[in-house]
């Protein structure tokens, strides 16, 4: 019996279309897409199928629909980095920006958990990554440590810049094109170990909070792996559920 294959919607097709410049570089951050008469010409649908696939496309944080002017890639700054990715905030509501105090970076053989959250192919050694180490202040108080785990083929040279930016997805993006998209946290409460304890300045037994993060680009390639531990003694970890 044939298998039948469920059409895909015509708006679906243009999301993904335009996905694909994001992804290739075609259409690249800040750049301004054509119009949805244009669109709908050179693709052969609706302006109204093309609507709905921008609309699609902004609810995903892909693009930004400015009235009057159009619709652009949507650019990652420092500033919409921390907002959407850093979930620290004072006790009082206000949102605390963690700091770099001090920073390693190194390239190795990637662990066999990190080559399963990459979904590479490759065996165990034959993978290389980088891994950044940051111990990161808020307010002049050690608040956290954490290791960033980036496969080395897509961030060439990353390990010559020197002392990296405090955002980092800002610098994916700009020098080496690739978009953060969204990120899929594990949160687990635990009692920090010698090692972090030393790190963070605080008594074995301290009670830290864990996140284990993966950062998906706009192609659902998993891009990059981040392991952290705070201190949450004046500090909320804030989520928000859509």
């Amino acid at each position: 019996m044939e298998e039948i294959v469920p059409a895909v919607p015509l708006y679906k097709r243009v999301h993904d279309t335009l996905i694909e410049r994001i992804v290739s570089g075609d259409l690249r951050p800040g750049a301004m897409l054509p119009s949805e008469f244009n669109l709908g010409t050179e693709l052969g649908v609706s302006q109204g199928t093309v609507r709905k696939a921008l609309i699609a496309l902004e609810a995903a944080g892909l693009v930004k629909r400015q009235q009057g002017r159009g619709t652009f890639v949507a650019a990652t700054t420092p500033e919409t980095a921390m907002f959407h990715f850093f979930r620290l905030h004072r006790i009082d509501g206000t949102q605390a920006t963690p700091e770099p105090a001090r920073e390693t970076v190194r390239t190795r053989a990637a662990s066999a958990r990190e080559i399963a959250a990459f979904g590479i192919g490759r065996s165990i050694g034959r993978i290389r990554v980088f891994e950044i180490r940051r111990i990161r202040k808020i307010d002049g108080r050690i608040a956290s440590r954490e290791m960033v785990v980036l496969p080395a083929e897509k961030f060439p040279g990353l390990g010559e810049r020197g002392v990296l930016p405090n955002a980092l997805y800002p610098l994916y993006e700009q020098s080496y094109g690739i978009t953060i998209a969204r990120a899929e946290e594990t949160i687990r409460a635990r009692a920090a170990d010698a090692e972090t304890a030393a790190d963070l300045a605080v008594m074995p037994g301290h009670p830290i909070l864990e996140v284990t993060r993966r950062a998906i680009g706009i192609s659902d390639a998993v891009i990059e792996f981040r392991f952290s531990q705070f201190l949450t003694d004046s500090l909320t970890y804030d989520v928000v559920l859509k």
